[in-house]
């Protein structure tokens, strides 16, 4: 039979109308949901306290929404569930008004698994309800300010998207509580806004920080034409360029971050991505600048990080987050680290009246010190663990298995062996890393495979312990170029073990190596 031939009786064989597969969803009916872990925190990178009450904070999570604590991180509640999820980029407490929150949504630390936002939330009663008040395509909203004694005016920055052009990003402005914004900043559809600062002792000074960040599945482009730092001194109807000003970086600029100093706001800090950049420092409101910091350990992977804080009632002390957390006291000459629970350090608040008093973001959830970092509160109270990817062994009861970003691959009872409620004795660490697929033999579920980012592969034997690298290629990748790699992994490869021969294990690598 000729190919025409098997070819025409293919498509005459086919059916006239397309096989659709039907789901009778009451049969999920009898199903709920249930928390089992891990009872760790999640990357977060919004931050927030209230002056007038010692106790009450907020942060919002990577995927987990928006947290509440009123007893100083002793306990944290979930205060968006219901109304609103996801990754949030900012939260903003009026200090004139306690009761009225805004919540921007969207990833401000933008890694190649970045999830976008739905714009901007507000609340009037403490965060016991939530209103939906704009900004949806916004995507990204890393910064919101609020008039000291009018939360009706609100500034937001918009980064927009990540991966493409378009037009809501820049700075909005509000001034009837979120009802209609006006784009007071912007530069063009590829430029967003990145960092807002306002004068505490002046709500019309304004310092904005506009950065061109675009993501491929290959590559990462920070920074360029309209990456600028910018200043209003009307409430946001003007704005004039201090990027160009005396002791500025020569462009191109990447990411930066700026600050003020409520002591006395002519003292501003900021921090610039540059062939030449830092840490600089102005005394006369911008006019001028200069460097006083050039360590690569405060700028390192710059678009993940780029935070820096003034200290509220000492011009000379500023504080950077990094994967470490860094302190100054002369001016941002010197820097010392401060430990905190957690490393990738992104956001920090700090009580204005009260230095000492602060809560920072990390990539292990929220902290709070109240006496200026030497001791924290836990973070084991937190259940906003972002896992990359969840698989079932065949255990009975059966376990469950996942990588915790920035944290260790880990397994879970599906039911307590020691009591009604899951808890940390029915975890334990497991093959893998933070980034990757994790499976266990179906006979036997005590060997667990596990991945994780530069091609790196584990077998796990919790039967006794035994820990065998069995990578495809031995060598470390770590720093090698594209091009000089025998094979190219992603961040988190698939890993399949076959159906038919449990001995047979699949690691899929990206198409681009040099290898077949």
């Amino acid at each position: 039979m000729s190919r025409l031939s098997i070819l025409l009786l293919l498509l005459f064989c086919l059916p006239a109308q397309p096989v659709t597969a039907t789901w009778d969803e009451s049969k999920l009916e009898g199903l709920k949901w249930r928390e089992v872990g891990p009872y760790r925190g999640g990357r977060s990178a919004a931050v927030t306290g209230i002056p007038q009450d010692r106790e009450t904070f907020y942060f919002g999570s990577t995927g987990g929404g928006v947290w509440k604590t009123t007893n100083g991180g002793g306990k944290w509640d979930n205060v968006s569930d219901g109304f609103f999820g996801g990754s949030i980029g900012a939260v903003a407490v009026s200090s004139w008004n306690p009761n009225v929150i805004y919540v921007g949504t969207g990833e401000k630390t933008v890694r190649g698994n970045v999830s976008v936002g739905k714009g901007v939330w507000k609340s009037t009663d403490a965060g016991r309800t939530w209103s939906h008040i704009g900004l949806k395509n916004s995507q990204r909203i890393p910064r919101i300010r609020i008039h000291p004694k009018n939360p009706d005016v609100v500034y937001i920055a918009a980064m927009g998207s990540l991966f493409g052009a378009n037009e809501e990003r820049g700075v909005f402005r509000s001034v009837d509580g979120g009802k209609n914004w006006q784009k007071i900043l912007y530069v063009n559809d590829e430029v967003g806004v990145v960092d807002l600062a306002m004068d505490p002792t002046n709500p019309r000074i304004l310092y904005a920080s506009t950065w061109r960040v675009i993501r491929t599945p290959y590559s990462l482009e920070s920074g360029g034409e309209g990456s600028k730092l910018w200043k209003s001194t009307d409430g946001g109807d003007n704005w004039q360029s201090i990027s160009e000003n005396e002791g500025m970086p020569k462009p191109p600029l990447g990411i930066s971050g700026i600050s003020v100093s409520e002591s006395n706001p002519d003292n501003l800090y900021a921090i610039i991505e540059a062939n030449e950049g830092g840490v600089f420092r102005s005394t006369d409101a911008g006019k001028t600048w200069k460097r006083v910091n050039k360590e690569r350990k405060l700028r390192q992977r710059a678009w993940y990080y780029t935070r820096i804080q003034a200290d509220p009632m000492d011009e000379d002390m500023v504080y950077v987050m990094n994967v470490s957390f860094h302190k100054s006291k002369d001016g941002g000459n010197t820097f010392k680290k401060i430990s905190t629970p957690h490393g990738d350090n992104h956001d920090l608040w700090i009580d204005p009246n009260d230095p000492k008093r602060m809560i920072e973001a990390n990539d292990g959830g929220a902290n709070i010190s109240y006496d200026g970092g030497e001791n924290w509160s836990v973070q084991s109270n937190q259940p906003t663990a972002q896992m990359y990817r969840v698989s079932t062994d065949d255990a009975f009861p059966y376990r469950l298995l996942g990588g915790q970003q920035d944290n260790s691959a880990i397994r879970i009872r599906s039911r307590s062996a020691f009591r009604d409620a899951i808890g940390t004795r029915d975890w334990e660490p497991t093959a893998g890393g933070e980034s990757g697929h994790i499976v266990a033999r179906p006979d036997n579920p005590d060997i667990v495979y596990g991945g994780s980012y530069g091609g790196y592969l584990i077998r796990y034997n919790h039967a006794n312990g035994d820990v065998r690298a069995i990578n495809v290629w031995p060598d470390d990748p770590m720093g090698w170029g594209a091009a000089e790699l025998k094979y190219r992994f992603n961040w988190n490869f698939p890993l399949m073990i076959s159906p038919h021969d449990p001995d047979t294990l699949y690691a899929a690598k990206s198409s681009m190596g040099n290898s077949s």
